[in-house]
C-alpha cells in the first residue's frame, strides 16, 4: 500500500470499541480500547482519538466502521451507515458513519462488525485466495459475515446467520433459549450467554470434558451443516470467545462431517476438514483489521 495512506478502523462491539489508526494489521501504529456506553460519549472518543493520531501521523485518508446491529450498509440508502433497530439500549436509530465522516471529511466505509472481520482475513488472514468464504463469531452473540464470488453479501439487509432455526430435542436439552426474539435459534442456544444460562456458570468456568462441550458442538455443527448446504463456502472461520476454549474445534469438525454423512463430495470436507473450520489467522486482530480494510475500500472509492 502507498506509505502516504493513513487509515482508521473503527470495530465497534456490543461491549466495547476498539479504534485504530494504520495500513493493516502488521501496521497498526496507534490502538484504544474503551466499553461500549452511549453514541453521544462513543462517537466523541472515537473522535478525539482520530484528531490526536492525525497530529501526530498526518490526515487520515479514510475511516472504516465495523459495527455491531442490525446496521445499513447500502450506500444509496437515506439511513446509510445508521445502526438501526438494535435492542441496544440507546443505540436504535444512530446516524454511526455520517457523524465520523462528517467531523473528520474523510470517506468512511461501514458494514457489519462480522461482515468487516470476514474482509479483515480475505485481505490479510485465513481467507487470502479464496472468493466465497463464512466468517462466524460465537461469543456474547453469534454473527456471520460473508463473501459470494469476492463480495460480502447483504441483500435486504445483511446476513443474520445467529438466528437460524435449529432442530431442537426438548427431552435431550430442556433449555428453552435466550434470544428475546427467537428463543432457540442458533444464538439462542450456542452463544456464550446462553451456556452460562444453561449450566450455571460462564464457559470458561467449565473444564475441558463438561458435557456443554458436546452439546455446543452439536448446535454449531447443525448449524454448519445448513450454511454448507446453502452457500457453499470454501472455508469456514469461525472467532469468538467460545470458540477460544481449544476442545471444540476437534469436536465440532467431527460433528460436521457426521451430520453431513458424506453427502457434500469434496476433499475439503472429506479429508481436509482440519484446514476447513479454522480459527481466524489475524486472532483477536480480525475486527479492527476488517475495519481497516474497509477504510481502504472506501479510500479507493
Amino acid at each position: 500500500m502507498d506509505t502516504g495512506i493513513l487509515l482508521g478502523g473503527i470495530e465497534a462491539g456490543g461491549t466495547k470499541f476498539v479504534c485504530a489508526v494504520g495500513t493493516g494489521p502488521d501496521d497498526i501504529r496507534a490502538e484504544i480500547r474503551f466499553p461500549t456506553t452511549t453514541p453521544a460519549e462513543n462517537l466523541s472518543q472515537c473522535l478525539a482519538f482520530f484528531r490526536e493520531q492525525g497530529d501526530r501521523y498526518g490526515e487520515l485518508t479514510a475511516v472504516g466502521i465495523a459495527s455491531f446491529g442490525p446496521v445499513d450498509p447500502h450506500p444509496h440508502s437515506p439511513t446509510f451507515g445508521y445502526i438501526t433497530t438494535t435492542p441496544k439500549p440507546g443505540w436504535a436509530n444512530t446516524d454511526f458513519a455520517g457523524v465520523i465522516g462528517q467531523a473528520l471529511g474523510v470517506p468512511v466505509g461501514f458494514d457489519t462488525d462480522v461482515n468487516g472481520a470476514a474482509l479483515g482475513e480475505w485481505r490479510w488472514g485465513a481467507a487470502q485466495g479464496l472468493d466465497t468464504f463464512i466468517y462466524l463469531t460465537i461469543g456474547t452473540g453469534i454473527g456471520g459475515g460473508v463473501m459470494v464470488n469476492g463480495r460480502l453479501l447483504h441483500g435486504l439487509i445483511h446476513p443474520e446467520m445467529g438466528h437460524i432455526p435449529l432442530p431442537h430435542d426438548w427431552a435431550a436439552d430442556p433449555f428453552p433459549g435466550r434470544c428475546p426474539y427467537h428463543g432457540d435459534c442458533l444464538e439462542g442456544m450456542a452463544s456464550g450467554p446462553a451456556i452460562a444460562d444453561r449450566w450455571g456458570k460462564p464457559g470458561g468456568d467449565l473444564p475441558p470434558d463438561h458435557p456443554a462441550w458436546e452439546l455446543e458442538a452439536h448446535y454449531l455443527a447443525l448449524a454448519l451443516h445448513t450454511f454448507i448446504c446453502t452457500l457453499s463456502p470454501q472455508r469456514i472461520i469461525m472467532g469468538g470467545g467460545v470458540m477460544a476454549q481449544p476442545q471444540i474445534f476437534p469436536l465440532l469438525r467431527q460433528k460436521v462431517q457426521a451430520s453431513l454423512r458424506g453427502y457434500v463430495q469434496h476433499t475439503a470436507v472429506l479429508e481436509n476438514i482440519d484446514s476447513y473450520i479454522v480459527p481466524p489467522a489475524l486472532g483477536a486482530r480480525a475486527g479492527v483489521a476488517g475495519a481497516i480494510a474497509l477504510a481502504e475500500l472506501a479510500s479507493k472509492q
